[in-house]
C-alpha cells in the first residue's frame, strides 16, 4: 500500500494510491479515517493514522476498493509525513562515501544526528538554496524509514516490526565545518516522497537499489546491502537512546557520488520497490548567519571541508 499526503484547500489530506488500469494511478481520500481531524493543530492526522494503522487497515482497504479516486496527476503531493516528532539521520554509513569525504566518522562509531522536522518538503516542492557565497550545497540520496510502532530498547529481532514503511529522501547539505544539524536543516533540505510504501511490500530493506541523477546525469548508485549499520540495527541503535514514536523519520545515510546543486537543476531519486521523486532546485534569498560569516572571514572565503556526511 502507498500512503500519501496531498493538498486539499487549506489542509493536508491523506490518501492511498490505487492503480486504475489504463486510467493511471488514482488517489483515494481516506482523511476521515484518521483519528485526528485534518485541520487540527499541530497537523498530525497522518501520524495518528500511522499509529493506529493496524486497527484501521480494514477500513482503509475497504475505502481503496469502494471509494472514487482522483487522478494522481491532478493532485499536489506533500511530504508523506508532515509533523514527525523526530527526524533522525545516520552519517557516514557507506564505506565508499566515507572514502570520498576523507571522513574519520562511521555510523557504527558515531551514531545518529538530528535534522529539524521543518526541513521536510514534498515531491512538488523545490529545493531552495540559501544565499551562501562560496559554499557548496550537496545532494545525498537516501532510503527513509518511517516508524510505525514506537518503543524503546527495541531488539534486533523485533526491529522490522516497528517499521511502518519506506520512502525516498534527499538529504541536502551545506558543506563546511559548522554543526552538521545547522548545515542540513534549512527549510526544503529534506525532500521526502512521493509516498510511503508500507513495510509489507518490501521483502528486504537491506537489498534495495538506489540512484540519484541531476539533470539526467547519474551521480549516485548503490544498494542498501552496503550499509555499515543496516536497517534493523538503525532501529536498535536509535531506540537505545530515544523513544521512537509513530511517524518518526530515519534517514539511512548516503552512498558515494555526492555533489553540488545549482539553481535550475532537477534532482531525481529512485529507490527499488519504493518509487521515484523529481524536484527542481531554485535559488533563494537570505540564509547566511554569524556562524557562516565567521568562517568566511577567517578562511579567506574558502570554507573548511565538511568533517562528516
Amino acid at each position: 500500500m502507498r500512503l500519501v499526503r496531498f493538498a486539499a484547500g487549506a489542509v493536508a489530506a491523506i490518501g492511498v494510491i490505487r492503480d486504475a488500469d489504463d486510467r493511471g494511478a488514482q488517489v483515494v481520500d481516506i482523511t476521515d479515517i484518521s483519528p485526528v481531524p485534518a485541520d487540527s493543530w499541530p497537523p498530525v492526522a497522518d501520524v495518528a493514522l500511522i499509529a493506529a494503522f493496524d486497527e484501521l487497515r480494514p477500513r482503509i482497504v475497504e475505502a481503496l476498493a469502494t471509494r472514487p479516486g482522483v487522478a494522481l496527476t491532478l493532485v499536489r503531493l506533500l511530504a508523506p509525513v508532515g509533523w514527525p516528532s523526530k527526524l533522525l539521520a545516520y552519517p557516514a554509513n557507506y564505506h565508499a562515501h566515507i572514502a570520498e569525504m576523507t571522513s574519520k566518522n562511521r555510523a557504527d562509531r558515531n551514531g545518529f544526528f538530528l535534522k529539524t522536522p521543518s526541513s521536510l518538503s514534498g515531491p512538488a516542492d523545490p529545493i531552495v538554496l540559501p544565499d551562501l557565497p562560496g559554499r557548496e550545497i550537496h545532494h545525498e540520496c537516501e532510503l527513509a524509514i518511517i516508524v510505525g510502532r514506537g518503543g524503546r530498547h527495541i531488539s534486533r529481532a523485533d526491529a522490522l516490526g516497528h517499521i511502518f514503511g519506506y520512502s525516498c529522501l534527499i538529504d541536502v547539505t551545506v558543506r563546511g565545518s559548522e554543526e552538521r544539524v545547522m548545515r542540513k536543516s534549512y527549510d526544503t533540505f529534506t525532500p521526502l516522497g512521493p509516498w510511503i510504501v508500507t513495510a509489507d511490500e518490501i521483502a528486504d530493506p537491506d537489498h534495495l537499489d538506489l540512484a540519484l541523477t541531476v539533470n539526467g546525469e547519474l551521480r549516485q548508485k548503490a544498494n542498501t546491502r552496503s550499509l555499515i549499520v543496516d536497517v534493523r540495527e538503525m532501529i536498535v541503535l536509535a531506540s537505545s537512546v530515544t523513544t521512537l514514536h509513530p511517524g518518526d523519520v530515519i534517514a539511512t545515510g548516503t552512498p558515494e557520488g555526492v555533489g553540488p546543486l545549482r539553481a535550475g537543476d532537477e534532482v531525481t531519486i529512485t529507490i527499488e520497490s519504493v518509487g521515484t521523486m523529481s524536484v527542481p532546485v531554485v535559488q533563494g534569498v537570505g540564509g547566511t548567519n554569524i556562524a557562516f560569516e565567521y568562517e568566511s572571514r577567517t578562511s579567506g572565503n574558502q570554507p573548511t571541508p565538511s568533517i562528516g556526511a
